[in-house]
């Protein structure tokens, strides 16, 4: 008896510390439950699908919104007028020839940096273009410019030197081809992605430049779009304008020159306001800004605003199904209520994110396609076939080379495109 009275004991203890479990796995599971961020198209949205209906795209686009780009750029005007500092045009990251005339003539500029040799060629047909190269070329890249374009025009480039060696390499071309070289000294900032990593780097360079009758430094560069990610950004920034500061000593002593005669270039979308405030440089550069991609949804940009969406027809939609695994979808959908619809596009994996409608997002049990994406939805996404899904790129250069020419939207209707350079890398 007393045996049998431990037992039914034991059992009750059992029962209520079981069905606590399952109480607290319950709540655990509710607990990481998704909500559901479902909705439709707003306003604006709505107006660029029509827009796009109109004229009668119904593929993928990338689209520039004319006014929001203007607001950009005299963001831009506004930001560097104080401290009047000049702006270099990123070519890389507006590579479309009426996008980089239309900034152009916003920031009364005719500066531009370029960061490859398809986007050289199409840049040094302009007589008053000043171009500086954003990064080192391969030698062979640079000789084949050369003989290309000409030595005058490549004596007009500023080509960026990032070492001894290559300076040397680029020096006997030069010499080879009775072309003069600019010469543009990288300078590591903090970035630490190359350059002349302190003084005495950077003379050597200099007095092995001088050693050739044909080249001339042309000043410096200094990249600096580590300093927002750093713990304290305003350390990191001072830090790279002391790096920066000595550098210019340097041009000084060696060059027997004011080096504010030369180009001492910094900055880049992320930091040029805080150049703005105060620097070294005499001249930043900024691309990205002007079209805001998702990766420069950064404080030091809160006076710009995104510009560039990418537009594309929904081709099927539907409730969301796993195939032969379809008993996975009911508690699939229950866990992520964003997963109960499912919506194939044209075309896909791009460097995007989807924005509208919202709660859109990728299925990571489908996986990624570029021929037909499929993107879930919860139940609040009423997308048919033919409905608009739209993306912002996350970056520009990665991205703007891919659809063809870009599609103008002036707020009401598409009013122009703009012709992309030729794909490249």
């Amino acid at each position: 008896m007393a045996e049998a009275g431990r037992t039914r004991r034991w059992m009750r203890r059992a029962a209520i510390v079981g069905g606590g479990a399952v109480v607290l796995g319950g709540a655990a599971v509710l607990a990481s439950r998704k909500g559901d961020h479902g909705g439709a198209h707003d306003r604006y949205f709505l107006a660029l699908s029509a827009a796009l209906r109109k004229a009668g795209i119904a593929h993928p686009v990338l689209v520039v919104d004319q006014q929001r780009l203007d607001r950009n750029i005299a963001a831009a005007r506004a930001t560097l007028k104080p401290a009047g500092l000049p702006l270099r045009v990123v070519v890389k990251s507006l590579p479309a020839t009426g996008l980089i005339d239309h900034v152009a003539r916003g920031l009364a500029t005719n500066r531009f940096m370029v960061f490859n040799g398809a986007m050289l060629d199409s840049m040094a047909g302009r007589a008053d273009a000043d171009l500086l190269l954003g990064k080192p070329l391969p030698a062979m890249e640079y000789a084949e410019f050369v003989d290309r374009a000409g030595a005058e025009a490549a004596g007009r480039v500023q080509w960026l030197i990032d070492t001894p060696a290559r300076l040397r390499q680029y020096a006997e071309i030069a010499a080879a081809r009775g072309a003069k070289l600019r010469a543009n000294m990288e300078i590591d900032v903090g970035l630490h992605r190359g350059g002349f990593a302190d003084g005495p780097a950077l003379a050597e360079a200099v007095e092995l430049a001088r050693s050739f009758p044909h080249v001339a430094v042309g000043g410096l560069m200094g990249y600096d779009a580590h300093v927002p990610k750093m713990s304290d950004p305003d350390a990191a920034y001072a830090a790279s304008q002391k790096l920066y500061r000595t550098a210019t000593g340097v041009l000084r002593d060696k060059l027997g020159v004011d080096p504010a005669t030369l180009t001492l270039n910094g900055a880049g979308s992320p930091t040029y306001a805080r150049h703005a405030q105060g620097t070294v440089a005499n001249e930043v550069s900024v691309g990205s800004a002007f079209v805001k991609p998702v990766d420069f949804d950064l404080a030091s940009l809160a006076r710009h605003v995104p510009a560039s969406f990418i537009a594309t027809p929904v081709i099927k939609a539907g409730r969301m199904e796993l195939p032969g695994n379809e008993w996975l979808t009911g508690p699939l959908t229950f866990m992520d209520p964003n997963a109960a619809r499912a919506f194939f596009i044209y075309g896909g994996h791009w460097l995007a994110t989807p924005v509208s409608p919202p709660g859109l997002q990728f299925s990571d049990l489908y996986g990624r396609s570029s021929n037909q994406e499929m993107l879930t939805g919860s139940t609040r996404v009423a997308l048919k076939p033919d409905d608009h899904v739209f993306f912002r790129p996350n970056q520009s250069e990665a991205v703007f080379l891919q659809f063809g020419d870009i599609a103008l939207f002036d707020g009401e209707a598409i009013s122009g495109f703009w012709p992309t350079f030729p794909v490249s890398a």
